[in-house]
Formats: structure tokens, C-alpha cells, sequence
């Protein structure tokens, strides 16, 4: 090598780091020499090999506390940031809050030092001070500790105390959604707003923005910028436009909207429109489009987990629980750190009625994720079955806190209330979504149902069922009240009608089985006994089938006997033999019937 260039690399290596890295294998072997162990840490951690990090910084930080000149403090720093690290990387979080809780203090003293010793202007001093890990990301990563800990308190803390001007993208990120989960909307906002000044296109800052009813024109601002220089995101408008109307509950807005841009060439058969808009439909009460849209996700993609856990509990109601229980364990081979596969296994006990299992899988899935609101809807289900009411209800109000626009969180809570004799306190609640959603099908059954509740509200109760099956002739929680409540009149003409009408373009278990009943009324036993067939065939878990069906087997047992009775005995009247038997026979229950009544 030539002397000059040598006597170059001797007085600064770190100033060539850069030519280092763009030597060939060979010859920049020969400067490995020049590296200190600091330099062999930090080079394992960027390899991502982490459990040699935590061996060698082990021993080494021991060397430093025995002999605390063998390296220098920035060294220190430096190595219980890395230490800390693959304490992180191996989700021992607690261990790695202390260890970088260790360095900082010790970047403090560092900080402290460097601010009394003068400058001795070695060149040497500044790319190693460039070296350094970042303070900013020691605390953004105390932060994820704190979260994985489910100390949200702490982490805001920690990130508070960053300066709003050295905050990162991701660090307002990881504010926003921490402000929005404690309930401190206006600090969220704020937060969500500089994620977007800083990048224009993160989609899942403007849902957040959104879910904190922050105008969805507003929203499309900020990104008006972007959208005019960028080609090809033409589309991002209508995308916000589609999200708006789903964070204030306008599902029918929303659906069209995403719609419009699923039936975009480019956007076609994204697995993510998709998952909305199986959601919307679901939220919508339109189970079918919403089972057919996840199945089309699904098939799209077969490792997709978001939203499964919805796709689980309609299929559970629909009692196809072999499907349900096929989904769980795909889920589970996926990935068993999500609440999904957890819900979709509760959904299947719940509904084989296994309570305690169900109240379990709904708790681990709540355990992994906190804001899992299906989760929460399945603990409080089995809780309310269990016959805790009170603990069901905590579940459901917090499901409501989440979820403020899905109507299935208010109908638990009211179910509780119900459950519970609160008949004043179910009123004001459906009242309140009545009011909060507006006027559609579902809530207008909603409320019905607690109208029906109260012999005095009775009336009302039909009016808002008719204006329900107005607007929605073929929802089925509108046509079942409605079919209750006819049959309390007497109505079961009327009924079946209702329910043939309803059956026309779709077919139901618990529709099947009403009109099994009302038919049962009106003495059409034989084709009750089909409708609960159908039924059965649909949900064979359905009790309640299965009850009418055996009802109907008991009373008509007697009348078949009979007729085989008359039938032998027009065959053997002439035996004089068969008379006796049955004179006997007929005795022999007499002194039955005498025994039973002695009782």
C-alpha cells in the first residue's frame, strides 16, 4: 500500500468508515485489526445477530463495572444501548427498560462531560460522537417497552418529555394512538395532524384522524399537495371521502363509496376494501354480502387475519361450527399472537355453549390486544350468559368506548339491561342510539325491542317494527320482532305471511323455525315439520328446532297407535283369542292408571 495513504488511514480510520465499507471482502480484512470490540458490537447488532449482542455486552458491561476505566463513557453508552436491544428483541421489556434507563443516565453524565472538557480538537472525537446511538430512539424504544407492558402511562411520559421539534414521524405516530387510547383527543389530533405534515401518504394517521371526527374535507387538505404532484393517486380523495362516512356510521354512503373505487381497475380485488367492506356490510346487518365478501378476501389472500375474527362469529351464528372450527385452527397456524384465532375458538365455544371456555379464549384474545372489540363483545356475551350481568356490562361499555358507531356493542348492553330488570335504563340507551345513528332499520328494531318489554309500549313497538320492514322488508332481527309480537296477538296467519314474504329471497334457521311454530298454530303439522327440518338443516345445534320438531313427534305418536290399534283389531275379529288379550291388556292399564292416581 502506499506510504501517504497509509499514514492517512492511521491518524483518522474512523474518518474513511466510509471507504472501509466499499473495500472488497479481502482487503478489508486487513483492517480489522483497527477495530475495537465497541466497533464488533455495534457491527452484530446492524447483522441483526442479537443473542451474540447480549452475551458479548454481558460480559463486557461486567468488565466496565470492574474496572471502570477499561472504557471509555460513550463506550458504556453504547454498550448498554445495545445490550438493551437484544434484551428488547427477546421481549424481555422490563429488563430492557432498565438497561436503557442505565444509558441514558449514563449519556447524561456523558453530555455533562463533554459540556466542562474543553475541546482538545482532535478530529477523532466527532465521527465518534456521530456514532452514537440516538437518545431520541432510546426513548422511543423505553416507549415500546412500556406499551408492551401495558403501561400506556409511562410511555406517554417518556415521549412527552422528547422536544416537539426532535419528535420523528414515528414518535408522533405512537403519541397519537397513545393520546386517542387514554381518551386525550386534542393532543391526539395534534399529533395524527404532524404525521401528516411530515409524510402526506400515511393512511393509517388520516383513520385515526377520522375516528376523532375531524372533517374528512379537512383531512383531504393535507393531502391535497401530495395528490396534485404524485401520479396515479387520483384515487386517494374518494378513499378519505369512503372512510369518512364509516367513522360517523353512514354504512350505505360507505359501501357505495368503496365500491365505486373497488370496481376501479387498479384497485380491484384489494384484499383491504375488501375487509372493509365485509365490515360494513356486517355493521349493516347484511350478513350474507358480508360472509361473501370476507370469503373473497379470504380466497385472495389465505394468511389474511384482519377482520377473521367478525367472518368467525357470523359463521358461528349461522351454526355452521364445523367451518368455524376449521377457521380457528388455520388461524392459529398463522399466527397465535393475534386475538383473531382466540375469538374465532370462543365464537365456536359460545355458541356449542361452553360458557367458561368462551369467557377464557374472549379474555386471551383481550390480553394480546386491548382494543380488540370482538373480544370484548365475546367475554361480555359469555359473562351475560354465565349470569354475571354486572361484569358483561363493563365489557360492553368499553366495546361502545371503541366502537361508538357498531350497533351490536349497544344491542349487548341492552340485552344486560334486559337481562336484568333495567328496563328504564335499556330505553334511554336504545333512545340514545336511536337518536346518535339516526333512523334506520336497525335501530328503529332496536328500540322496538325494548318497547315490546313494556306492555304499555306495546303499540309503539309496531309502529317502529313497520317503519323498520319499510325501509328493509328482508332484515331479519325487524321481521323476528315483528313476528313476536304477532304472535302475542294471536295473529299467525298474518305471521306467516310475514315470515313466507321474508323467506322469499333469503333462508334463515330462526325464520325456518318461526314459521315452523305458527304453522304448528294454525294445525299445517306437515309442513311445520318441514320448516324445522329446514331449520335444522341450516343450524343443526338449534334447540329450539329440534323441540318443536320432537313436540310435534310426541303428539302425533298417540294417533298413529290408535290407528294401528283399529287396523289389528279389524283384522282379528273373529279371533276370539285376540279379544281376551286385549280385555286383559286393557285391565292391566286400568290398575296402572289407579296405581299412578293413588300417587
Amino acid at each position: 500500500m502506499d506510504p501517504g495513504k497509509a499514514a492517512i488511514l492511521d491518524s483518522s480510520p474512523r474518518s474513511f468508515s466510509w471507504l472501509f465499507a466499499l473495500l472488497p471482502p479481502p482487503l478489508s480484512a486487513a483492517f480489522l485489526g483497527r477495530m475495537n470490540v465497541i466497533d464488533h458490537v455495534r457491527d452484530m447488532a446492524a447483522a441483526g445477530l442479537h443473542s451474540n449482542v447480549r452475551l458479548l455486552s454481558s460480559l463486557l458491561l461486567t468488565m466496565s463495572n470492574n474496572n471502570p476505566e477499561l472504557f471509555s463513557p460513550s463506550q458504556k453508552y453504547q454498550l448498554l444501548v445495545y445490550h438493551a436491544d437484544s434484551l428488547f428483541h427477546d421481549k424481555e421489556y422490563r429488563n430492557a427498560v432498565s438497561k436503557y434507563t442505565m444509558a441514558l443516565q449514563q449519556k447524561k453524565a456523558l453530555s455533562k462531560t463533554s459540556k466542562v472538557r474543553p475541546s482538545t480538537g482532535n478530529s477523532a472525537s466527532t465521527p465518534q460522537s456521530q456514532c452514537l446511538p440516538s437518545e431520541i430512539e432510546v426513548k422511543y424504544k423505553m416507549a415500546e417497552c412500556y406499551t408492551m407492558l401495558k403501561q400506556d402511562k409511562d410511555a406517554i411520559a417518556i415521549l412527552d418529555g422528547i422536544p416537539s421539534r426532535q419528535r420523528t414521524p414515528k414518535i408522533n405516530m405512537m403519541l397519537a394512538n397513545l393520546y386517542k387510547k387514554a381518551g386525550q383527543e386534542r393532543p391526539s389530533v395534534t399529533s395524527y395532524k404532524e404525521v401528516l405534515r411530515q409524510c402526506p401518504l400515511a393512511l393509517d394517521a388520516i383513520l385515526g384522524l377520522l375516528s376523532l371526527s375531524v372533517k374528512g374535507a379537512e383531512v383531504a387538505s393535507m393531502t391535497m399537495n401530495v395528490i396534485q404532484t404524485v401520479p396515479n393517486l387520483d384515487w386517494l380523495s374518494v378513499w378519505i371521502k369512503a372512510y369518512a362516512f364509516v367513522h360517523v356510521g353512514d354504512n350505505s354512503r360507505a359501501i357505495n363509496t368503496i365500491c365505486s373505487l373497488e370496481k376501479k381497475s387498479l384497485l380491484r380485488d384489494n384484499v383491504d376494501l375488501l375487509g372493509s367492506l365485509a365490515d360494513l356490510y356486517f355493521r349493516a346487518g347484511d350478513n350474507k354480502n358480508s360472509v361473501l365478501k370476507f370469503e373473497q378476501a379470504q380466497m385472495l389472500d389465505p394468511y389474511l387475519i384482519k377482520g377473521m375474527d367478525v367472518y368467525g362469529y357470523l359463521l358461528a351464528r349461522e351454526g355452521r361450527l364445523e367451518d368455524v372450527e376449521n377457521l380457528g385452527c388455520r388461524l392459529f397456524n398463522i399466527s397465535d399472537q393475534h386475538a383473531e384465532p382466540w375469538v374465532v375458538s370462543g365464537c365456536h365455544s359460545f355458541y356449542s355453549k361452553r360458557y367458561s371456555r368462551a369467557l377464557y379464549l374472549g379474555a386471551k384474545a383481550i390480553q394480546l390486544n386491548s382494543n380488540s372489540v370482538q373480544a370484548l363483545l365475546l367475554k361480555g356475551a359469555a359473562l351475560r350468559n354465565m349470569g354475571r350481568v354486572q361484569e358483561a356490562i363493563i365489557h360492553f361499555r368499553e366495546a361502545i368506548r371503541l366502537a361508538p358507531c357498531r350497533l351490536d356493542c349497544y344491542e349487548g348492553l341492552i340485552e344486560c339491561y334486559l337481562a336484568s330488570n333495567s328496563i328504564r335504563e335499556a330505553m334511554v340507551m336504545a333512545n340514545n342510539v336511536y337518536k346518535t345513528l339516526g333512523a334506520n332499520a336497525q335501530t328503529l328494531t332496536l328500540l322496538a325491542t325494548v318497547c315490546l318489554e313494556d306492555p304499555v309500549t306495546q303499540e309503539k313497538a309496531k309502529t317502529l317494527l313497520d317503519k323498520a320492514l319499510t325501509q328493509r322488508p328482508d332484515y331479519i332481527k325487524a321481521v323476528v320482532k315483528k313476528a313476536e309480537l304477532l304472535s302475542r296477538e294471536q295473529k299467525y296467519e298474518d305471521g306467516i305471511a310475514l315470515l313466507r314474504n321474508a323467506l322469499a329471497n333469503q333462508s334463515d334457521c330462526v325464520l325456518h323455525r318461526i314459521l315452523g311454530d305458527f304453522l304448528v298454530a294454525v294445525n299445517e303439522y306437515q309442513e311445520a315439520m318441514d320448516q324445522y327440518s329446514i331449520a335444522l338443516s341450516l343450524d343443526p345445534n338449534d334447540q329450539k328446532s329440534l323441540e318443536g320438531m320432537q313436540k310435534m313427534e310426541k303428539e302425533e305418536s298417540p294417533t298413529d297407535a290408535t290407528q294401528e290399534e283399529d287396523v289389528d283389531d279389524m283384522e282379528g275379529s273373529g279371533e276370539e283369542g285376540d279379544l281376551e288379550g286385549s280385555d286383559s291388556e286393557a285391565a292391566q292399564w286400568a290398575d296402572q292408571e289407579q296405581w299412578f292416581g293413588m300417587q
